[in-house]
């Protein structure tokens, strides 16, 4: 068992506008920091993104006994899908798929993850101990190397498809580069983005394996000229229009 002090409860949730509510995990160092998005809908309720499974997320976002409930990976990334076992309905775009109906591992070391993900991330200023919890959900963690259940998915997502709730409807935009599969959810209606780890207000990973900086810059130019009003990321806090317009040209400057 690791000796660290338990946090319950795990999760902390927000309501951020829009019927759209913000779920973390305060106790996980910002690098593996997932945002999870729950969006009320009419006829089923949506999350994007799953955490890293350390505490069950399912209960947290149950609104009542038959109400659907889907739940869309952004990437297969483990911060994202280590939950998506959960949930009887699950997402994500076709060229990630398989890797998601494969058990994998999740670490919570930080030396593992290597200079691709820790360099940037050090260059930016964050602080990156050996151990990326602070804390442990109840029942405590037994590792830092924990595995991540198989979940495969129920739907396979494609450019242009539709997640609809029955009163909102998120238009499926591929953005690779950062994955293969990187989506983002558009709802048109509203200007709200669902981003994923395309874009977020900080280090963004371009040398993963799996990455690809030249379909990056064509997503980036994709996601500027995009008439958004919020958007929602992977990581860190949301912000809007302008903020994309200067980290899509910060990018682009780098990389084009």
């Amino acid at each position: 068992m690791i000796d660290l002090p338990i946090a319950d409860p795990w999760f902390r949730a927000t309501p951020v506008g829009d019927g759209i509510t913000h779920i973390e995990e305060p106790h996980v160092h910002r690098m593996v920091r997932c945002n999870v998005w729950h969006v009320r809908g009419r006829d089923r309720d949506l999350v994007v993104d799953t955490s890293l499974g350390l505490h069950p997320l399912r209960r947290l976002v149950e609104r009542r006994l038959g109400h659907e409930l889907v739940a869309v990976a952004t990437h297969v990334h483990a911060d994202h899908v280590g939950a998506m076992h959960e949930f009887d309905e699950r997402a994500i775009h076709r060229l990630e798929a398989p890797a998601m109906a494969e058990a994998d591992v999740i670490t919570l070391h930080s030396e593992p993850y290597g200079p691709a993900v820790l360099e940037p991330y050090r260059r930016a200023g964050y602080d990156i101990p050996e151990l990326l919890v602070d804390a442990a959900p109840p029942g405590g963690l037994v590792s830092a190397t924990l595995p991540r259940r198989a979940a495969a998915p129920t739907r396979v997502l494609e450019e242009g498809d539709v997640v609809d709730l029955g009163d909102r409807a998120f238009e499926v935009l591929h953005l690779p580069g950062h994955s293969p599969g990187s989506i983002g959810l558009w709802e048109p209606a509203t200007g709200v983005l669902f981003a994923g780890d395309a874009v977020y207000d900080g280090p963004l990973l371009d040398e993963l394996d799996g990455s690809d900086v030249h379909a990056y810059v064509a997503t980036m130019r994709r996601l500027r000229d995009l008439p958004v009003r919020v958007v929602h990321a992977g990581h860190e806090a949301s912000f809007g229009r302008d903020r994309l317009v200067e980290l899509c040209d910060a990018y682009l400057a780098r990389r084009a």
